[in-house]
């Protein structure tokens, strides 16, 4: 039998999605009124294009909230220190290193995790960051929205990785086309992936997962945090479902539903998947995480 505040903490997760949607929603008006006061009528009848601006805006005060609350969960992320989905003082895995692929880095909140320290790092994170990105020789930020490239730009230069850090300015499916930007990675070129809260909206993930997974070297990892499907109880993957009639128009074709995880476990022959959600996320959880690292 639950008790008075456990009924709260369920009542409190099952309504806070609806709550951060209509955080979403409360930057449409003023993106809608600020593309008319510039005249962008091509955006403003373009419902992809609107979608990336309101997304951006919307990101751009929620994303900081999203660092500030997973900061040091990510930093053990990159340094090999979590296993079973929660995060250990030594490292049971390598740390990130090499050639690196960021994955949808929107306007860079973790950029500054490659950086041996820029003009404007954190001074308590500063010896962490260090640790991290002593191996780094290369990281390529894959995004192809261009409306946060300035953001993003301006991140890498405050972190001091210009020339370590390259925006790739398309999708997954043509990081190997120099036709389609001014470079091209090779397939089985690649140290380590690096995904925070991104394969939620990437297209057509049963094709571009097992893409990415080509690229990595034999014995290259995959770090990330992403959210996935629930699969705790069916009343809970009902309603999460429910929830996804909205999620993605709000949240610029963010996925509630999907299996990235399934996905990622047949997108090739792994030599190690230490990934799980984490334990301190409860059982009514409706944006379930799952962390870790897979190793090829």
């Amino acid at each position: 039998m639950l008790t008075l505040s456990e009924i709260s903490e369920v009542f409190w997760g099952l309504v806070g999605p609806w709550i951060f949607l209509s955080k979403s929603f409360y930057y449409l008006p003023p993106t809608i009124l600020g593309l008319i006061r510039s005249a962008d009528f091509a955006t403003l009848l373009s419902p992809s294009r609107l979608q990336d601006v309101w997304f951006s805006a919307f990101w751009a005060w929620w994303g900081p909230r999203i660092r500030a609350g997973n900061s040091d969960r990510m930093v053990a992320l990159l340094e090999g220190r979590v296993t079973g989905g929660s995060t250990v003082e030594d490292p049971v895995h390598p740390p990130v290193s090499g050639v690196v692929l960021e994955i949808g880095p929107g306007s860079g909140l973790w950029v500054s995790l490659f950086s041996k320290g820029g003009k404007k790092s954190e001074a308590s994170q500063g010896a962490v960051r260090r640790r991290i990105a002593e191996g780094v020789s290369k990281v390529y930020g894959v995004e192809p929205n261009t409306d946060v490239h300035p953001v993003l730009r301006e991140r890498v230069l405050e972190a001091g990785l210009d020339g370590t850090y390259e925006i790739v300015p398309t999708g997954i499916e043509s990081l190997s086309d120099p036709t389609a930007w001014n470079g091209k990675i090779e397939k089985g070129s690649v140290d380590c992936i690096v995904s925070i809260l991104c394969l939620c909206s990437i297209p057509e993930p049963e094709k571009n997962i097992p893409e990415l997974y080509s690229y990595l070297k034999k014995g290259g990892r995959w770090y990330l945090y992403e959210h996935v499907k629930a699969t705790h109880s069916w009343p809970i993957r009902l309603y999460q479902r429910f929830v996804n009639l909205v999620w993605p128009r709000a949240l610029n074709g963010c996925q509630l539903c999907r299996d990235t995880g399934k996905t990622l476990r047949s997108a090739g022959p792994w030599a190690d998947i230490d990934v799980s959600q984490p334990p301190i996320e409860p059982w009514y959880q409706i944006v379930p995480h799952i962390f870790g690292t897979f190793t090829k």
